[in-house]
């Protein structure tokens, strides 16, 4: 069974390397692929109870159940491509799997140590973030429900007080009010444990879920509010390796089957859960404590940079110790007849989820489908006043999304300290003036707006930064086009900032049917029609024999010029920066000198796939550390039907793992032998 994180190159690579090995070995295999495109030549009852072993070359969690009983090997995708020998041969001795542990002497999941990956502090960083966002994906749900159940039955069932916003004891929603709360009390333990069992598997999902229930708890280590989701990403990576290190310890062998189900769990939770309540719950105590009497001794100073910390501080953490500190120092200061900070308090709350929404719709190529969707939810919840709507976006990408949340609150906290914005009740929001809380409703309404729009330009702003990436070479231009020149008529593409040469002027060629070292007089009209490659996605106006640039960067924004001509590519400039998004995720560069970037990215208005060879090689973080010379550049549009992208590169891996392939492909003389050695790709 072979498998990695995103499901395509790498996952293909290995089952044909595997293939081809064991076929030189004279060994009978079945080999499963776990891709994109779901699973693949499944491995049934019948050839597990017949298998002498499995092999499972996977960077990525995979159900090992089915395996009971029999001899297991697992190491990461890595293995599979570059020692697919050395593999057969030693699953023969592998152990066996039993029901409770893996293969490997109970350490579980292979998604973390993969085995002649190299390690290193960028694979530590890969496997950090994957975490992440797997606890992200799995808390959104809760967040959602949650926010949205409260948001209707506030709206439909709820009304003003004194005490805030409450809706009547015993009613219809009030049942609905609290089953929303529960998803919200839920999400926090959710985010948690999904880190904590993305690291090191089942073992670490209850200590995971446990610490973040604790560090959501604030009345355990003595503090009035919890650690909130901060908290919980602090609990979910201390759970993962944890439970990772204590797979490390030897134990006897009868011990092993009990060890994921009660040992490690038992061990890891009480660990983690007393380390989260005596050593870094005081902290968070204090820090409470302490805010509140140095915020109450700047009731005396200047209302707008009242506004503007008690705005920081609501947009910091959303829910925790900073933002509760914050909240409950202005409505506790309403029963003295002091409404204007709750007035500043109020105008900051909305601000999360509302600049969060919105910077999901003035940029949407930078979001991924279900963040655009999340970003709708936040805008509902912002209208009232939940500041949890924005928890799933500081919790994906906190470097970015936390600095703008409080630039946006300081904003709107400011501005509402200098108009002397007043609140009656302990709670925020546009709902709040909709209902009559508040006294200075038009400024209300201006700040929040005011920082709301901060907060998305702010938000869009750093995550464009970021993915650009320091030091990138500039953006590439449009390319033009000159009056009465057939695109397909163009000997080169134009390009800005790329390779030795800069920007070059095009130069309308003849159109050629025949390569010119094949023509022969009398023969022009003879020529046979160019096969159609790769479904006719590449084209020979969509190959270069000779890439000018040197780093994969530049290479880049090399072969998306070169994909311009086309009259696909509708945003160049988006489509560089989509690519580049692409290799944060993970390297594109396969080894065997091969390297496959690809986007999907609406900067591209139908399928169209390039390639280009690199005399020298281009440094692309390859595998088997080769420099990449054959390269080639998917992209298809977002709303391509079905999964077209992944295909060709399934068909493109197994076809780069034909030695004798890629040897004709380096000698191949010019682009129409290029063609044709393509063409043997079906």
């Amino acid at each position: 069974m072979t498998a990695c994180p995103t499901g395509i190159a790498h996952t293909y690579m290995a089952a044909e390397k595997l293939a081809q090995a064991a076929d030189a070995l004279g060994v009978d295999i079945k080999v499963e692929t776990q891709g994109s495109i779901g699973a693949e030549n499944v491995l049934s009852d019948n050839d597990v109870r017949n298998a002498d072993g499995v092999i499972i070359a996977a960077d990525k969690d995979v159900d090992r159940s089915r395996f009971v009983g029999k001899r297991v090997l697992a190491v990461g995708v890595a293995e599979g491509i570059r020692h697919p020998e050395r593999l057969i041969e030693q699953v023969q001795s592998a152990p066996v799997h039993g029901a409770a542990g893996a293969a490997d002497g109970g350490s579980g999941s292979g998604a973390v140590e993969p085995v002649g990956t190299g390690g290193g502090a960028g694979r530590e960083r890969s496997v950090a973030y994957k975490a992440l966002m797997n606890g992200v994906s799995y808390m959104i749900p809760f967040v959602v429900v949650g926010g949205l159940l409260i948001a209707i039955s506030l709206a439909l069932g709820g009304h003003a007080t004194p005490e805030g916003y409450a809706i009547p004891e015993g009613s219809f929603w009030e049942s609905v009010f609290k089953i929303g709360e529960i998803g919200f009390q839920l999400m926090v333990p959710i985010l948690s444990g999904y880190i904590a069992y993305a690291i090191a598997d089942r073992p670490a999902l209850v200590p995971g879920m446990i610490g973040g229930w604790i560090a959501n708890t604030g009345a355990l280590y003595d503090s009035e509010a919890g650690a909130g989701f901060i908290g919980a990403i602090v609990t979910g990576f201390l759970a993962g390796y944890l439970v990772l290190w204590i797979k490390k310890v030897k134990v006897p062998k009868f011990a092993q089957p009990i060890m994921p189900i009660i040992v490690i769990p038992i061990v890891a939770t009480s660990a983690l859960g007393l380390f989260f309540i005596y050593v870094i719950g005081k902290p968070i105590a204090w820090v409470f404590e302490h805010l509140t009497g140095w915020l109450s001794g700047m009731t005396g100073t200047s209302a707008i940079l009242l506004g503007a910390i008690l705005g920081l501080m609501i947009a910091f953490d959303m829910g925790g110790p900073v933002n509760k500190t914050a909240f409950l120092f202005g409505a506790g200061l309403i029963a003295t007849g002091n409404q204007t900070v709750m007035g500043m308090c109020a105008a900051a709350i909305p601000v999360m989820p509302l600049g969060q929404g919105l910077a999901t719709l003035i940029r949407r190529k930078l979001y991924s489908e279900q963040e655009r969707e999340t970003g709708m939810a936040a805008l509902f919840m912002g209208f009232f006043g939940i500041s949890e709507g924005a928890i799933p976006f500081a919790a994906a990408r906190p470097a970015q999304v936390i600095p703008a949340n409080m630039l946006g609150g300081a904003v709107a906290g400011a501005l509402a300290g200098l108009a002397g914005v007043k609140d009656a009740v302990p709670h925020g929001g546009p709902i709040v003036a909709v209902l009559g809380a508040v006294g200075g409703v038009p400024m209300f309404f201006l700040a929040i707006a005011a920082g709301t729009v901060v907060t998305a330009i702010t938000t869009n702003a750093l995550i464009s930064i970021k993915e650009r990436g320091a030091g990138r070479a500039p953006a590439i231009s449009p390319v033009p086009v000159p009056a009465g020149v057939p695109v397909a008529a163009m000997a080169e593409p134009v390009f800005a900032g790329v390779g030795a040469g800069g920007a070059r002027t095009p130069a309308p060629a003849a159109p050629v049917a025949v390569p010119a070292a094949e023509a022969e007089p009398g023969n022009e009209t003879e020529a046979a029609p160019e096969a159609e490659v790769l479904s006719g996605y590449l084209t020979r106006q969509t190959v270069k024999v000779r890439l000018d640039a040197h780093e994969k960067d530049a290479a880049i924004r090399e072969m998306a010029a070169m994909l311009a001509t086309t009259g696909r590519v509708a945003d160049p400039e988006e489509l560089v920066r989509a690519a580049f998004a692409r290799e944060e995720q993970g390297t594109t560069g396969l080894g065997e000198e091969i390297a496959i970037p690809h986007a999907k990215t609406d900067a591209v208005t139908a399928p169209v796939v390039g390639f280009a060879r690199s005399t020298e090689g281009v440094e692309w973080g390859s595998l088997d550390g080769t420099k990449a010379r054959l390269i080639f550049m998917i992209t298809v549009p977002e709303a391509a039907a079905g999964d077209e992208h992944l295909r060709i590169l399934a068909m493109l891996s197994r076809k780069l793992m034909d030695a004798d392939f890629r040897e004709r492909l380096m000698d191949a003389p010019d682009e129409p032998a290029v063609m044709r050695v393509l063409a043997e790709i079906q």
